[in-house]
Formats: structure tokens, sequence, C-alpha cells
């Protein structure tokens, strides 16, 4: 939105209260100057206005200025660090793989939920990200998740994905014998 209100040279009602003039003005640069300004500030609000979701168009619609609009919306979403880590953080805690889901895909929900917390700078050893996705493997995927928590060897998350993506193919051709 930054962006785009700088192309259209409106960024600047963001930041700008909108300058004085008293009823009894008479100076007409000063008033043209207020109404230019006024016009200006319209076109800002509504341009962000537009880039809401609808949903929260009326919530924030009242908003009698750019400025104060683009304030309400800083104080709530550009709330950086500990709220967005801990929403993220949840995520991965909560998340559970289920035996409906191919498991791959259950696996490339965790690596994106992963690829956000390192993206926040939330580093988690490989160890430990093997050990949460081996611990997360669905009900009906026992056997393996017992036989990868007690190998001795460590493995790095690339090649248990690529084991789970063996051991998903092959259940799957087992299945399908099975039905045959």
């Amino acid at each position: 939105m930054m962006f785009y209100l700088t192309t259209l040279n409106l960024v600047r009602f963001l930041r700008e209260d909108a300058p004085t003039v008293t009823e009894n003005e008479t100076d007409k640069d000063k008033r043209t100057a207020f109404e230019a300004w006024g016009h200006g500030d319209f076109l800002c609000r509504n341009y962000v206005l537009n880039g809401v979701d609808n949903s929260l168009y009326n919530v924030y619609s009242p908003m009698t200025t750019a400025k104060l609009l683009w304030e309400s919306l800083e104080k709530k979403y550009k709330t950086e660090g500990a709220g967005l880590k801990k929403f993220i953080v949840g995520k991965f805690l909560d998340y559970k793989m289920v035996d409906s889901k191919s498991v791959m895909c259950q696996v490339q929900e965790i690596q994106l939920i992963l690829h956000d917390m390192h993206a926040e700078s939330m580093e988690m050893s490989e160890s430990f990200q093997v050990a949460a996705v081996i611990e997360k493997l669905p009900p009906l995927w026992k056997d393996l998740k017992n036989y990868l928590k007690h190998k001795r060897k460590e493995m790095r998350l690339e090649d248990l994905i690529i084991k789970l993506r063996i051991e998903e193919d092959n259940r799957k051709q087992s299945e399908s014998k099975g039905t045959k």
C-alpha cells in the first residue's frame, strides 16, 4: 500500500496534519491549499480503505483523515516481534497429522510453519525439527514412528522427508494391491 500511495504521490497525507484555516480567513491561497489538501487526503484515505478486507471496512471507515486511519492500522497490524512469533510457535505446537490426509502434504505444511519460524529469526536445531516431525506422524504410522525414534544415527530433515515419501508410496502400492 505504501508503494502504491507513493506512486500516486499521496503518501504525505499519511504523516501530515491538515493545514489550519479559520472560517474568517480571507486569504484565497490558504483556502485553496486547504481544499487541495482535503481532496488529496480524501483520495489517500479511500485508497487505503479500498485495500482493507471488506469485513474491516466499517471498522475503519469512520476515521476522518488518512493519517488517523493509517495510525490506527499500524497500531493494530504492525505489531512486530512477540505477537507474530507466539502465533507461529502456537501453530507449530498445535499441528497434528491425521490419517485421512497425505503425510507428504502434511509434512509440507509443517515445513511452511518451520520456514515462517526461520523468517522470524527463531532458530531451531535440525535434530529438534526432525524429532518434532517424527512425533507428529499420524496414528497409523505408529510402527515407523517408533522405528525412527529408536534409530541411533542422527537424521537430517531432508533424509526424513525422503524416507516418509518412500514409505507413503509403499503404503499406497500395498493398498492398491490389496484392493485389486
